[in-house]
């Protein structure tokens, strides 16, 4: 069997071309290239329409979006303006359309604070029903559980904040820690001590709310 060294060594050397063949070659280029000039040209004729479209279209594009998000920079700018006049002047009432004209957390902030101003229940219940965020929805439930609770029964209180029996809402401690006052204020212990023993040995409780289940056990 023969070694690729001995078999590339029975190859023919490369024959230099000669000076008509380099000459030929050039040719070649120039009327190849000719060729491909002409035919853009005719593209070009044949679709300037389409092509002059497409660069307007774009450069439109490009205009409509950066007018965009000089708009929307300016309005967010506008909204926070109007908002820090509504919270330094404790406006309720501007908070409360800013609310409305405002969606997800920048809204239920908006109308939570408008009821710390006002205090009108109402906007509680709208937060408890419509709320966009599950934070601020428990945050309205826990407060109308605070102002109800006196006319509501043990288990009707324990199941308006059960939606919060669950680590998923910043408010289970909490809401967990009001439940065992309603059962202690109708002197029903047992189930009172079932909640805050579950507060006291849960080692994620916060220290304030487990301190004061100590208290009540």
């Amino acid at each position: 069997m023969t070694s690729i060294l001995e078999r590339n060594k029975n190859l023919k050397k490369p024959v230099k071309k000669r000076r008509e063949e380099y000459a030929e070659d050039a040719l070649y280029r120039e009327v190849w290239e000719d060729v491909n000039n002409e035919k853009t040209q005719q593209f070009i004729k044949k679709y300037w329409r389409y092509i002059v479209g497409a660069v307007l279209g774009i450069m439109i594009l490009i205009s409509a979006f950066q007018l965009g998000m000089r708009m929307y920079h300016s309005s967010r700018i506008a909204s926070a303006q109007v908002y820090e006049t509504a919270i330094a002047n404790m406006d309720a009432n501007a908070l409360a359309n800013i609310s409305k004209d405002s969606s997800g957390a920048t809204s239920d902030l908006a109308l939570f604070q408008s009821y710390l101003i006002d205090k009108d229940v109402k906007k509680l219940e709208d937060l408890a029903k419509n709320a966009h965020t599950r934070d601020f929805k428990d945050l309205a439930k826990l407060h109308l559980a605070s102002i109800n609770g006196d006319s509501m029964k043990a288990d009707e209180f324990e199941k308006y904040l059960s939606g919060m029996n669950t680590k998923k809402s910043p408010f289970f401690y909490t809401s967990r820690l009001m439940v065992a006052e309603k059962y202690l204020s109708v002197n029903n212990k047992d189930k009172a001590d079932k909640i805050l023993n579950m507060i006291i040995n849960d080692k994620d409780a916060p220290a304030s709310v487990s301190e004061t289940a100590q208290t009540l056990r």
